[in-house]
């Protein structure tokens, strides 16, 4: 298990025909990769996340619960294959592409449970929840149904909180300690699944 890319991002216009009433609205969720395998720059990481790393709406994003932003590595060629196939286009979404800040591999939704501890390099996070894609997440990916996609397929990524700070690179191992194990990310997800107002999320 390790850290592939750090990933930020600062807030910008996001235009896109993915919902009724914004044809243009702010948003962070465009990130890239400043820490790399091939180019492992050390990053400042603090409690409230990657430093520079910007969010437009901090009632949803950001802040000590939601600092950073996990997604892992391994549904990238799901995307890739679905945005291909949906936009007519040959797709290949680089790391952050997601608006993730860590772009993990080896650990997925099933294997991480809220309240569990992440050890990577010398820093240390708490597992806090998943993430909730809505129409930004459509519109930054050119897709409509990016976010219905999200969470019926599971690959939603989750957030963290920062309990020890300092400053971290690509490429970091990274330890899983167990929480108390009472609801992991993807059980999470799926109780969204089937208790969500799903008309809120579609449009």
């Amino acid at each position: 298990m390790r850290l592939l890319s750090i990933c930020s991002g600062k807030v910008a216009p996001l235009f896109g025909n993915h919902h009724p009433n914004y044809k243009s609205v702010a948003s962070a969720i465009r990130k890239s990769s400043i820490s790399s395998l091939l180019d492992a720059q050390l990053v400042e990481i603090s409690a409230l996340g990657i430093q520079g790393d910007e969010q437009a709406d901090l009632s949803v994003h950001g802040g000590i619960d939601k600092a950073i932003y996990v997604y892992p590595a391994e549904h990238y060629p799901f995307w890739n294959a679905l945005l291909t196939r949906e936009t007519k286009r040959a797709v290949e979404l680089q790391h952050g592409a997601i608006g993730e800040n860590f772009t993990i591999e080896g650990l997925l939704e099933a294997d991480v449970f809220v309240g569990d501890k992440l050890l990577i390099g010398e820093l240390e996070f708490a597992v806090v929840k998943l993430r909730e894609p809505c129409f930004k997440f459509n519109a930054a990916l050119g897709y409509q149904g990016a976010s219905k996609a999200m969470l019926q397929s599971g690959f939603s990524g989750w957030y963290l909180r920062v309990l020890k700070t300092g400053v971290l690179s690509a490429g970091a191992q990274i330890t899983l300690i167990p929480g108390p194990r009472e609801i992991s990310i993807a059980q999470q997800n799926l109780k969204l699944l089937n208790n969500r107002n799903q008309k809120d999320l579609w449009e």
